[in-house]
């Protein structure tokens, strides 16, 4: 050794380093200040024939539950190029539905929303549908556990720029709301494999796969919430991602294609 501690200058070390890593501990109150509460906008309309929806809420403080704050009495509608707005009705606190229609893909759309004297505004271009050709599983092993996880296969088509959105139901709960874009596979066969914290897949459950081709904004919009949950790497400092909306308002708007896919895992 390049050189020699006494026990008593050992011992003087260690309590030094006692007295240091005591010296340390503090609590800290975090004096967190109350902002004023934003109104949060989650709306869509996609290429199937349904009652398309509109989610409106305010924001609640931190220390408060994290329950769904819905906001009545606000004039919804959405306005294809046609110029004939389409006007939604309350069916519970927030909740705002149209009636069954269905939009069309390459076709931008505008939503507005009147609340509280204030008018938000927000447009989404449906993009050309994106239909998946099968749905199968691949058993991965993480930490000595292996885990089944669906692998949806389609073909990306060449020369456009494609997002695209996935939710995956297990037996009717929803365990994973993932996005995907195709900047190194632009015009390939791919197979999207979805990866997620939640319920194991076992033999006979029902897995259920909501395909949706989504435009730049709302994938950008998905993808910032992955990043700051950690999906794909380390969480990132907490912000509110980009939204598409007018006037300061969170959330987005999306004019989206989408595809449904149900399987029993056998």
């Amino acid at each position: 050794p390049l050189f020699k501690t006494s026990k008593l200058n050992y011992k003087l070390v260690l309590l030094v380093s006692l007295f240091l890593f005591s010296s340390c501990e503090k609590v800290i109150d975090l004096k967190l200040k109350k902002a004023e509460p934003v109104i949060v906008i989650e709306g869509s309309i996609s290429d199937q024939l349904e009652n398309q929806f509109v989610k409106i809420s305010k924001t609640i403080p931190f220390t408060e539950s994290n329950t769904f704050n819905g906001f009545k009495g606000a004039n919804v509608t959405i306005t294809p190029p046609s110029g004939m707005p389409i006007n939604f009705t309350e069916v519970s606190p927030g909740l705002y539905r149209s009636q069954r229609l269905k939009g069309t893909p390459g076709q931008t759309y505008k939503l507005e929303v009147l609340a509280d004297g204030k008018l938000y505004t927000a447009s989404s271009t449906m993009p050309l549908p994106v239909i998946p050709d099968s749905v199968g599983f691949k058993k991965l092993s993480f930490f000595g556990n292996a885990n089944i996880y669906p692998t949806v296969y389609y073909k990306d088509p060449s020369n456009v720029q494609n997002q695209y959105r996935y939710l995956v139901k297990i037996n009717n709960k929803y365990q994973a709301d993932i996005v995907f874009e195709d900047r190194f596979n632009n015009g390939n066969a791919v197979s999207d494999l979805i990866i997620y914290d939640g319920d194991d897949i076992k033999s006979g459950d029902i897995i259920t796969i909501e395909m949706y081709s989504i435009d730049r904004n709302v994938f950008k919009y998905y993808f910032a919430i992955s990043q700051i949950g950690g999906n794909g790497g380390p969480p990132v400092a907490p912000a509110n991602p980009d939204s598409n909306i007018s006037n300061g308002a969170l959330g987005i708007f999306s004019a989206n294609t989408k595809s449904t896919i149900s399987i029993v895992l056998k």
